[in-house]
């Protein structure tokens, strides 16, 4: 029996794919090498716009309400001099904060919400191998008890990580570097923090990187970078060795204890080139990997997984053919290129051991973060609300004079309101003045389109919305928004 599709890893990424999936009615297969979900905190913090998307697929609420939110970062000198505060509370979000959650508890939400959609998360199954096709592909499913499975399925979506086996298989180059410098990761309970538990703090200190995330009252996560030792995986650190570079590089007296979870990493920057081989796709750290500055590998992973998941559903369920898949890699691969030269110039700019340079730094952040448009900017760019596709083969018609967002920006949620995109069918939302015109376009689309039951942004302007959030096209008339769904229905004469 063929499988529509097949989504091996069942980590956050790959349970949000299943997640999208399943509300539109698509019928899927998760499978994970892993006998069970991670019982580490691994990555830390679901920023405004995941949040955003969650919230279209049974809601963000059972996430906020195990989280702990962080509303601003705080930038240091060596000598504790404070350099920049930036808050996220200005964030045009429902959501304005980071909210910290453990990714053993994003994971069991996940795996809750997929549950409830029908989906089970098949575990201590490997895919040791696939060949692929034009119809689609076959793969080999080896059980727990050693037992080995064939399966045809008609699409395959590797979110299995950075040693994907989808992606070796595909034979893809993972182009990047490798950082030459060990790191430590210490997640412990701390006394002695001298900002509110809902702050996180990074220090420039002299001998390298110094981070603190706040995980809930009394508990955080410290992040600093090492001498290189040259071990392929940096042993983990004790807890003396990481009060060490608490009481080195963090405030005076603070005093860690009762560590929760202790780790030595390195820190790969690695991507694909396309995100799409035929009918198997790469989806988040098996595309791409970076830097953990700024705390968006999950994030930007489970957005790879949102952006696939409405078109692949609208390609199943008939209503536009496998081009509009095309779009994927482009957008997607923009925005890693994105993250991970903006997680690479953070962490280039956290670990500088030349005093002369050292000093420019401080100069030039303590003047740039005291503006308010880089304090907008950076929190913008960190909570991923700034994401959007300018590029995208899928941007319509934009007039020069929109009062709204221009193809490809996001269009902003308004909390308590249902969003766009919420539902069992992934659909475009039209921005416009009810006329004759709409009904009829409405009644011609019904299948692909909805009526927005928020008002235009201007009185002459129509705006058409993805089911992601995005505006597709802007126009002054329903027969140009007309032209623009004719132009995605015309793909499946092609």
């Amino acid at each position: 029996m063929t499988n529509p599709v097949l989504i091996v890893g069942a980590g956050p990424v790959g349970l949000t794919m299943a997640s999208e999936l399943a509300r539109y009615g698509i019928p899927v297969r998760l499978v994970d090498k892993l006998a069970q979900r991670t019982d580490k905190s691994k990555a830390l913090v679901l920023w405004s716009r995941t949040l955003e998307l969650l919230d279209r697929g049974g809601g963000s609420a059972p996430f906020v309400d195990a989280g702990f939110k962080t509303t601003a970062v705080n930038i240091l000198a060596a000598d504790g001099k404070l350099m920049g505060h930036v808050s996220m509370e200005a964030v045009q979000s429902p959501y304005p904060y980071g909210l910290m959650l453990p990714q053993s508890e994003t994971e069991r939400l996940l795996e809750q919400r997929v549950r409830g959609l029908g989906v089970l998360v098949e575990r201590a199954v490997e895919v040791t191998g696939f060949t692929s096709n034009s119809r689609g592909a076959e793969a080999v499913l080896r059980h727990s008890d050693g037992h080995e499975e064939n399966v045809s399925t008609e699409w395959l979506i590797g979110c299995d990580g950075a040693h994907s086996v989808v992606r070796h298989t595909l034979g893809v180059k993972f182009a990047g570097e490798t950082l030459q410098s060990d790191w430590m990761l210490a997640d412990v309970h701390m006394r002695g923090y001298p900002f509110p538990d809902n702050e996180a703090s990074v220090y420039w200190h002299q001998d390298g990187a110094f981070v603190i995330f706040p995980i809930s009252p009394g508990r955080y996560r410290v992040v600093a970078d090492l001498p290189l030792t040259g071990a392929e995986r940096p042993p983990a650190p004790t807890l003396e060795q990481a009060q060490a570079i608490i009481t080195r590089r963090g405030p005076p007296g603070m005093i860690a204890y009762d560590p929760i979870w202790l780790a030595g990493f390195k820190i790969n920057g690695r991507k694909v080139a396309d995100y799409r081989s035929g009918r198997v796709f790469l989806v988040g750290d098996a595309a791409h990997v970076h830097s953990p500055a700024g705390g968006q590998g999950m994030n930007t992973g489970m957005q790879d997984a949102f952006n696939l998941a409405w078109k692949l559903a609208l390609v199943i369920r008939g209503s536009c053919a496998a081009q509009l898949l095309d779009s994927y890699s482009p957008e997607r691969s923009y925005v890693g290129d994105q993250v991970l030269k903006d997680a690479a110039r953070l962490t280039t700019i956290g670990t500088l051991k030349n005093p002369l340079a050292q000093s420019v730094r401080n100069l030039v952040g303590h003047f740039m973060l005291g503006l308010a448009p880089v304090q907008s900017a950076f929190a913008n760019a960190m909570t991923e609300v700034a994401v959007g596709y300018p590029n995208s083969p899928l941007n319509g018609l934009a007039l020069r004079w929109a009062a709204g967002p221009n193809p490809g920006e996001r269009v902003v949620p308004v909390a308590g309101e249902l969003p766009i995109g919420s539902g069992t069918a992934p659909r475009f939302a039209l921005f416009a003045e009810r006329s004759e015109a709409v009904a009829d376009l409405l009644k011609r689309f019904h299948t692909l389109v909805e009526p927005e039951a928020r008002v235009p942004f201007s009185q002459n302007e129509m705006t058409l919305v993805r089911p992601d959030g995005y505006a597709a096209c802007t126009a002054t008339s329903a027969a140009l928004i007309a032209d623009y769904l004719d132009g995605l229905c015309r793909l499946n004469d092609s």
